[in-house]
């Protein structure tokens, strides 16, 4: 039977958007599978980041935090209207598990949200940020 190893966040530089004062990353989670598989799970997410003091944005900028923001950035959403922050995180690893169910692999929410979360940092990304 294949199971989740882990979930895994793909960073990269989006190069249109980005200059010395703004970084702009996409952000790609996967379910890495134990055959060896990863299924995407997320393909549209992504942020931007200012700095708006003199100099270059990748002084202020560390691996730690980009790996930190991607995390986010992938999920659990914030909580809209009514929905506490459990029931959000609930709905999201939820579907997350529905759709790995969907391509045949079995998974518990929870097992998803307590799984390892590396986040790789794309050769570009790599590259400008000087990392």
């Amino acid at each position: 039977m294949t199971t989740v190893t882990c979930l895994v966040t793909h960073v990269e530089l989006d190069e249109r958007l980005t200059t010395r004062r703004q970084l702009s990353v996409s952000a790609r989670l996967e379910a890495e599978l134990s055959d060896g598989e990863a299924v995407v799970l997320l393909d549209d997410r992504g942020w931007s980041e200012s700095f708006l003091g003199d100099g270059d944005i990748r002084a202020h900028l560390t691996r730690e935090s980009i790996e930190e923001t991607a995390r986010t950035v992938v999920g659990p959403d914030e909580p809209y209207g009514d929905q506490t922050q459990e029931q959000a995180a609930a709905a999201h690893w939820g579907a997350l598990a529905d759709l790995l169910a969907r391509r045949g692999v079995r998974v518990a929410a929870a097992d998803l949200a307590g799984a390892a979360h590396p986040v790789v940092l794309g050769e570009r990304l790599r590259g400008w940020a000087g990392f």
